[in-house]
């Protein structure tokens, strides 16, 4: 295949064509559908740069059936995972994902380690962090981070 994006993530949604919409607002582009035998959509693909955002339907997939299948269906979604994407505007992007109904875990703050940042929950359990690199970034982020945290 060509013109496939070097990088992708997979996620599970209720709701394939309302993730979809959401994904849309955080500047993904939908590049395609795809519906199961009874009409309802089952998979969208969208695509920001050079990363692919798969979101398949939680039911109606033709996954094997598995304990760890069984263990997706039943949720929570998405915990322990955050998917990190670099945005022009950390405050605008909030402001998006809160009126869009996510749960704001981290509100825009300056990181020690260089960057501007804002942490949500999405409305399908996933967890997102919104990022710019600051103008002066420290020379040592990792010990910045560190020092930050632990001093």
């Amino acid at each position: 295949m060509t013109g496939e994006a070097p990088f992708r993530i997979g996620l599970r949604a209720e709701d394939v064509i309302a993730a979809a919409a959401f994904y849309e607002g955080l500047g993904f582009e939908k590049t395609g559908t795809m519906s199961g035998p009874d009409g309802r959509a089952i998979m969208a693909i969208l695509r920001r740069g050079d990363l692919q955002l798969l979101v398949d339907a939680l039911t109606g997939m033709p996954f094997p059936d598995s304990e760890r299948e069984r263990a997706t269906v039943a949720g929570p979604r998405g915990l322990g995972v955050v998917v990190g994407i670099e945005v022009d505007d950390v405050e605008a992007t909030a402001d998006y994902c809160r009126s869009a109904g996510c749960e704001v875990i981290t509100d825009s703050v300056d990181a020690p380690w260089g960057e501007r940042y804002a942490e949500v929950l999405d409305p399908h359990g996933y967890g997102w962090k919104f990022f710019q690199l600051l103008p002066d970034p420290p020379q040592d982020s990792l010990r910045s981070a560190y020092d930050s945290w632990f001093a």
